[in-house]
């Protein structure tokens, strides 16, 4: 009872001061509201803790309090990113960061992507610091990749990808181009908690109109990003004479301009778009959940569309572009979703290919890398044991193999491919992160090239598994929101068998290996303690 009324003590008082400082009055009526009803349960889940700033930054529902994403949270973060960067950055009001955002909003609460962006400018620009803030919405790839080619010193992305419709999130990027690591996640909290009072210009966002440190990358990244992905269209003539045809659903979000923009760079016809779910709405109308991943249920509209208009292959962005599903007609007449695991093995087997091709000198291959994390097949390191060139496995996230790709870039190595089982892939170096436009427009390039052999994507995958192996996953999963429960599940787990031991078998088959990262326990280490990058090929020749 002592702790449950010094919680409630605690919340109050980030509610009064809360309310010192919210000038948003959709959210500061909200929790006066809050207040004056005494609903306790509602008032806690608001105010009973803030927001964990981490590596992958921020992502919570939209709303009032510090639990939640909203107009005063935003600047709060914002100041505490800005000072961390002039500590890291001595030059960074020379060059600055990029702010993009996707089409989420949040009425209720005044909240929406594109708000938050324009305060995060706010914040930077009255301190002098440069914004290059895009003026539409933009695919998420646009930010790392506007951070690395213009040679700015960070970005943020404002989007909640495919969570549901009142979610959103801020995600960083360093100057890398990749998404931040630690120690970076903890010097930027520490600092954000060091700058939760808003600053006297916070909430003007105003000042950033006509301001000389604004600027619009729109249109010249728009223009840099479609030529510099051209360098991986490899059969531009068969791509403006095929017959197959592709349709495209962009799930309501921000992908359907630059997937068609795709396509027209790498010179195919414009694929078939679900008139439904083309344009941005953050409500998501035709859609349960607005993530591909989740299989035929999202497809159902592209599905339809294809049998009318007789195409062949379904491309499906998440709502910020970052990610891919593909699905194909079968010759039974049904639908195969690929895995993401699936759509790995045939963009790693295509742009070795690729490369292979455009690449006679033996002893380039020395150099050449593919990266995959710990949870997806190891597909890619059997085709780099047979075909002779490096792969490594890193922890979970691009984040880890968008750092690990450019410390390896920056060493003289190429890095052609990197992929996560959560259809996530990246395909062209110069995005070090998951980019769903251009693994888009390459699927379509590889399915227009295997049709003139007259094999399909699942044909060749099978042809895939017949030459390096078959890999196969099956994965599922149930949300529970219980954290007592999770802890029993797993610890019965890692004590399945007596203290300190995990199952040996699984039906009828024996596990052969059992990598627990929570705890850095990996079975097949000598020392039986994990390692992030345990599984580096060594190819034949070394």
């Amino acid at each position: 009872m002592a702790a449950a009324a010094e919680k409630a003590k605690l919340a109050r008082t980030a509610a009064d001061q809360w309310l010192l400082w919210d000038k948003n009055p959709k959210t500061s009526e909200m929790v006066k509201q809050l207040i004056s009803k005494g609903n306790t349960e509602e008032f806690e889940k608001c105010f009973g803790s803030r927001m964990e700033f981490g590596t992958a930054g921020l992502r919570a529902a939209m709303g009032p309090g510090t639990s939640q994403m909203n107009d005063l949270t935003i600047i709060q973060t914002t100041q505490g990113f800005c000072r961390y960067l002039e500590k890291s950055f001595c030059d960074l009001k020379e060059r600055g960061v990029v702010i993009g955002f996707d089409a989420r909003a949040h009425p209720s609460s005044g909240g929406s992507s594109k708000r938050f962006a324009r305060l995060a400018a706010t914040t930077f620009i009255s301190q002098g610091i440069p914004v290059y803030l895009f003026s539409g919405i933009t695919p998420t790839p646009f930010v790392p990749y506007t951070v690395t080619h213009l040679k700015l010193s960070a970005g943020i992305m404002i989007t909640a990808s495919h969570n549901p419709k009142q979610d959103n999130g801020y995600k960083v990027y360093w100057e890398n181009g990749a998404q931040i690591i630690s120690p970076h996640d903890k010097g930027i909290a520490q600092a954000i908690e060091e700058n939760l009072e808003p600053w006297p210009q916070a909430w003007d966002d105003s000042l950033i109109d006509k301001n000389s440190l604004l600027h619009d990358p729109y249109a010249s990244i728009n223009k840099d990003y479609f030529k510099d992905i051209q360098r991986h269209c490899f059969h531009r003539n068969i791509n403006k004479e095929t017959k197959l045809k592709f349709v495209h659903t962009s799930v309501h979000g921000v992908g359907h301009e630059f997937v068609q923009s795709a396509f027209k760079a790498f010179d195919f016809s414009p694929p078939y778009a679900v008139p439904e779910q083309k344009e941005p709405d953050p409500e998501f109308p035709t859609v349960k959940y607005p993530n591909p991943e989740e299989g035929k249920g999202v497809l159902t509209l592209s599905f339809a569309l294809a049998e009318k208009e007789g195409a062949r292959i379904v491309l499906a962005n998440d709502p910020d572009a970052d990610r891919l599903a593909v699905a194909e007609k079968q010759e039974s007449g049904e639908w195969k979703v690929f895995s993401g695991n699936e759509l790995g093995a045939l963009l790693g087997w295509w742009i070795f290919s690729c490369w292979k091709k455009q690449n006679q000198d033996p002893g380039a291959i020395k150099e050449i890398y593919m990266l995959s994390s710990t949870v997806s097949s190891k597909i890619l390191r059997a085709i780099a044991l047979k075909e002779g060139f490096h792969f490594e496995e890193t922890l979970t996230g691009f984040k880890w193999m968008g750092n690990r790709a450019k410390q390896l870039i920056d060493q003289g190595k190429t890095v052609l491919f990197a992929f996560e089982e959560a259809i996530g892939y990246m395909c062209s170096p110069v995005v070090l992160d998951k980019d769903g436009v251009s693994a888009a427009v390459i699927t379509a390039e590889m399915s227009g090239f295997l049709a003139t052999k007259n094999l399909s994507l699942s044909q060749q995958l099978k042809a895939i598994y017949n030459d390096y192996g078959y890999h196969v996953t099956k994965a599922s999963y149930f949300i529970c929101h219980d954290q007592n429960t999770i802890n029993v599940l797993f610890e019965k787990l890692r004590n399945y068998d007596g203290k300190n031991t995990y199952p040996k078998t699984c039906g009828k088959f024996t596990v052969s290996g059992v990598r627990d990262l929570t705890t850095g326990y990996d079975s097949n280490q000598p020392d039986k303690k994990a390692v992030a990058n345990s599984n580096d090929v060594t190819p034949p020749w070394c």
